[in-house]
């Protein structure tokens, strides 16, 4: 808030943070003589707030002189409102805002029995800083070339706060403190502020080509407003570097001289860090290179690859030296210079030898590694090679699968015709993990397994053995070995169930079949065939063999019924079945077979009380027999089961008369209905039928 006044003119009561509304007051008083009067309020105070009372600050002659009327002359009363009877000064319907009251004057005319006096009122304004300050853009791109020297000034746009004075913008500083740059804000001397981007230091548009900073704009409130831009400076090239090439001054390649015509010798690749032309850079043969050197190799201008242009001769000439010229495309260009110097290399034409000797047999034993090879070493000496770089084709090796880890596979022999590095022989054997390659003498190797061996998973193993020189560029034999697993009795037969069931109706023909069942056995010849045969056990309350129940085929697996079964006297029956393998000594697995016998309606219905004779039975039946009488319960059994053994019970006839007698279908209850009239001297008959729910009933 600032705590100083100025008069006219105006503008610059503005540009202070200070705002004076001058009121001119015209007093019809003796001796009239015009006098100032001040008054101070803050801009944006609430509509009718008072500013201050003229009557209590004009001086008069006596006492008894007091104004009798003021009236405002020439003035928007929407800023300030007066009272004319005491000159009561208020804030006005527009308000006060100090950024629109600049140029603005006032008259005020005092009345009092037709004499006036002429006073001047000064009503300064105070500023309120309730603006931040504000950039044009939030994104502010400036451009710089790395050339550019220490002191250099950038223009930069002024932000606009729209506060005056001390609220008005004071500072623009970065906010990074250690960036090459620094920030000045000036006022020129029309009042105007300006701000420039000083550069602190050498730029390096290889090192940062870009600064993105963070400018920060800041008026003088208490407490201050601030406002942030980013500030992007790009830095612009210069042709400031020299092409360099990665591999220094001096250069040196080896080149084999079987080499083909077009093989890559050398990437130059000279860079320069500069942009544009600056940094495109064109390579040639510097003046020194000799004839017959720019005919055998080629340079791509654009490239900087050196490759082969015609064939090389090491019995010839076994160096050339190369003078390579990198020039940029910039004004002023730069060039550097690199001597290449190309070395011609006698090559390996021959290529290794690889003999394979198989040392497992299928059921030898397997001995030490040393006797193994040993016994191996006489057998290659006496085996003639077909040539150099083509042994002897199809090696076989046979190794059981019960085989200890480390047994010997085979015997390798390297050999190659070639001297020094060129005939010094590597070798490696890829294919599987379960097999490894030991060095047994210079030259030789022993194939041994290094895990254990299943043929089940694995039967055969298709290993590849590489032999390798130790010339520039290395050759290579690549053999291809076979490893073949034989089997041996080591999977037990297997059923497909370990409970099959089975059902069979009763009274079924004596061979029927049953079922089949079947074991599977992994292993090969006679350990995989598989044969079935039945475990003896005890059958039923008479304690009979199983075997005299059902029969198993020993090669099929199939069940056949030896005899009839019946359901009432057995039904269900336990077989034990064993499958064995053709090994020495034999595997064997065993499964359970449950064979349910199925009910079929084969017994009739037999009444059991009352008891009959001849198909006839007696019941008693009083004179005085009361309505509802039992006469008796029939009751019947039936042998089979479930709907076979559920029983229905049917009065066919009676000689009682229609409805006379009543027989319950489930219970039997043979019950009087009405009365006999008159009473029969002869025994009365009713026949009656017990039925199965079998299909068909009996």
């Amino acid at each position: 808030m600032s705590h100083w006044r100025l008069r006219f003119p105006t503008d610059i009561l503005h540009r202070a943070g200070l705002g004076s509304l001058l009121l001119l007051l015209l007093l019809l008083v003796s001796g009239s003589c015009t006098e100032t009067v001040n008054f101070l309020t803050y801009e944006e105070e609430a509509l009718g707030t008072s500013i201050g009372v003229l009557s209590d600050h004009i001086l008069f002659n006596s006492q008894r002189e007091v104004p009798g009327q003021f009236r405002l002359i020439k003035f928007n009363s929407s800023l300030i409102q007066m009272q004319e009877g005491d000159g009561q000064l208020t804030v006005g319907d527009a308000g006060l805002d100090l950024e629109r009251l600049c140029g603005q004057a006032f008259d005020v005319v005092s009345f009092w029995q037709e004499r006036f006096r002429l006073v001047h009122v000064e009503v300064e304004v105070r500023d309120i800083n309730h603006h931040a300050p504000r950039f044009p853009r939030a994104q502010i791109p400036v451009e710089v070339s790395e050339g550019a020297a220490v002191g250099t000034r950038i223009h930069l746009e002024v932000p606009v706060d729209e506060d005056v004075g001390a609220n008005g913008l004071q500072s623009m500083r970065l906010a990074e403190p250690h960036s090459p740059f620094r920030v000045e804000l000036q006022t020129r001397a029309d009042g105007a502020q300006c701000a420039d981007l000083v550069l602190l230091q050498e730029l390096d548009r290889e090192s940062q080509a870009a600064y993105n900073l963070e400018l920060v704009a800041q008026d003088g409130g208490r407490p201050p407003r601030s406002a942030t831009a980013a500030l992007s400076v790009r830095v612009l090239d210069a042709n400031d570097h020299s092409p360099a090439f990665p591999q220094g001054a001096v250069a040196e390649v080896e080149l084999a001289e079987d080499a083909p015509v077009g093989s890559p010798l050398l990437d130059l690749d000279a860079a320069d860090p500069d942009e544009g032309p600056n940094g495109d850079v064109v390579f040639a043969f510097g003046s020194r290179t000799p004839p017959e050197a720019r005919r055998l190799f080629r340079l791509d201008p654009r490239s900087g690859r050196l490759t082969l242009a015609g064939p090389v001769d090491y019995e010839r000439q076994d160096t050339y030296e190369l003078d390579v010229r990198a020039q940029d495309r910039g004004p002023g260009p730069r060039a550097a210079t690199c001597k290449v110097i190309v070395r011609i290399r006698d090559v390996s034409d021959n290529a290794p030898d690889i003999a394979i000797t198989p040392l497992a047999a299928p059921g030898a034993p397997v001995a030490s590694p040393f006797a193994a090879a040993t016994a191996a070493l006489r057998v290659a000496d006496a085996t003639s090679s077909t040539g150099p770089g083509t042994p002897e084709a199809g090696a076989i090796s046979l190794v059981p699968e019960g085989a200890a880890r480390e047994s010997l596979v085979a015997l390798v022999s390297t050999s190659d015709r070639d001297s020094g590095a060129n005939g010094q022989v590597r070798c490696a054997l890829y294919g599987h993990e379960h097999f490894r390659l030991q060095p047994a003498y210079a030259g030789s190797y022993l194939v041994v397994t290094a895990g254990s061996l299943d043929r089940e998973r694995i039967a055969e193993y298709n290993l590849t053995l590489v032999a390798e020189d130790r010339g520039a560029p290395p050759l290579r034999t690549v053999r291809p070995y076979l490893v073949r697993v034989s089997d041996e009795n080591d999977n037990e037969p297997l059923f497909t169930r370990p409970v099959y069931e089975v059902s069979v109706r009763e009274n079924n023909p004596p061979g029927a079949y049953l079922a089949t069942v079947a074991a599977r056995d992994p292993d090969l010849g006679r350990n995989g065939q598989v044969t079935y045969r039945l475990l003896e056990a005890e059958v039923g309350r008479a304690g009979g063999a199983v075997s005299t129940y059902v029969s198993l085929d020993p090669v099929t697996g199939e069940l056949h019924a030896r005899r009839c079964f019946d359901r009432e006297e057995l039904a269900e029956l336990w077989l034990g079945l064993e499958a064995l393998d053709g090994g020495s000594p034999p595997l064997r697995g065993r499964a359970v077979v449950r064979l349910h016998v199925e009910d079929q309606n084969n017994h009739a219905p037999r009444l059991v009380t009352p008891p009959l004779v001849s198909d006839s039975a007696q019941a008693p039946l009083p004179r005085d027999a009361p309505l509802g009488y039992l006469l008796t319960r029939l009751q019947a059994r039936d042998a089979d089961q479930d709907l076979n053994a559920e029983l229905t019970y049917i009065q066919l006839r009676s000689d009682c008369g229609p409805g006379a007698l009543a027989l319950h279908p489930a219970t039997g209850e043979l019950c009087l209905q009405c009365r006999l009239s008159p009473q029969p001297a002869d025994p009365l008959t009713a026949a009656v039928v017990v039925r199965d729910g079998g299909r068909p009933a009996r």
